[in-house]
């Protein structure tokens, strides 16, 4: 099948500006027969505000005129797609993406891992990883700051993750995350890995763009340039991602990525302390 991504320049605050510019992106790929498309985090609303009451009024409900539209769109489209948002819950603030398919809204993720940065200084974490049964396999969710933690990505995996989706607001100073970690997510869990950033400047922040489609071997089969928009379109085969072994030489030489884990060597993983505290 065909996924793309999108590369775009959201506006801080022009959330009517930003949803034409995402569902454009969203006819664009659909045009190309695509049967999904990755928009970047918080692609309605912009990311660096400056306090929860600045933020607020950009927000937007679940389901809400940000949705809804994806909603239509997919639907008329036969076409799913997953972007990123501000949400609004009550009074607190959520940086979500959202997954929608042709019969409507599949599932969200709330983004756990909050960077003291832009609006994630005023963002409640969710608490929920997620990954989502679709017609297209089994797709899981991330956001930005969450691939730094490797147990997350390969927590999706073992969820069952085909495809790993992560709409990001990198900015330059964070280019090495597109330059190491996309590779090295999709390589050491044998997953898709489909990374929409944005390019543009917001306030003091410069985006460094780099948009890419990573394969199970951790090869980058499509990737954008540092500062224009556009739509990377690549062919994904969903069946390499469910295979976890490679078996060369039966008997001889086998490697199973999954089966070979030693889980009782890692609970370190899992213990709440400072490695600082192990000295």
């Amino acid at each position: 099948m065909l996924v793309a991504v999108a590369q775009i320049e959201p506006k801080l605050g022009e959330r009517a500006r930003n949803r034409e510019l995402c569902l454009g992106r969203l006819e664009e790929a659909a045009g190309s027969g695509c049967s999904l498309v990755v928009l970047p985090e918080c692609a309605s609303s912009g990311y660096v505000f400056e306090s929860a009451e600045e933020a607020l009024p950009h927000a937007e409900e679940l389901p809400g005129p940000f949705t809804t539209a994806l909603e239509e769109a997919c639907a008329r489209h036969g076409i799913h797609c997953v972007s990123g948002m501000l949400e609004r819950e009550g009074d607190k603030l959520r940086n979500t993406a959202v997954l929608v398919g042709p019969e409507g809204i599949i599932g969200r993720y709330r983004k756990s891992h909050l960077p003291f940065l832009g609006v994630d200084r005023f963002v409640r974490p969710g608490n929920e990883l997620s990954v989502f049964d679709t017609a297209l396999g089994r797709v899981g969710v991330e956001i930005c700051y969450d691939l730094r933690f490797p147990e997350v990505t390969r927590a999706l995996a073992l969820e069952g993750a085909e495809i790993v989706v992560l709409p990001t607001n990198w900015p330059v100073a964070a280019a090495a995350n597109a330059e190491l970690l996309t590779t090295a997510r999709a390589y050491e869990n044998c997953v898709y890995l489909l990374v929409a950033n944005r390019v543009g400047r917001e306030r003091t922040a410069e985006f460094c763009g780099r948009s890419q489609i990573v394969d199970p071997v951790g090869a980058r089969i499509a990737e954008t340039d540092a500062v224009s928009e556009g739509l990377l379109v690549a062919e994904l085969d969903v069946e390499r991602a469910r295979n976890k072994s490679i078996v060369p030489a039966p008997g001889e030489y086998e490697m199973h990525l999954f089966d070979h884990r030693r889980p009782e060597l890692y609970t370190a993983l899992v213990e709440e302390r400072h490695p600082a505290s192990t000295l």
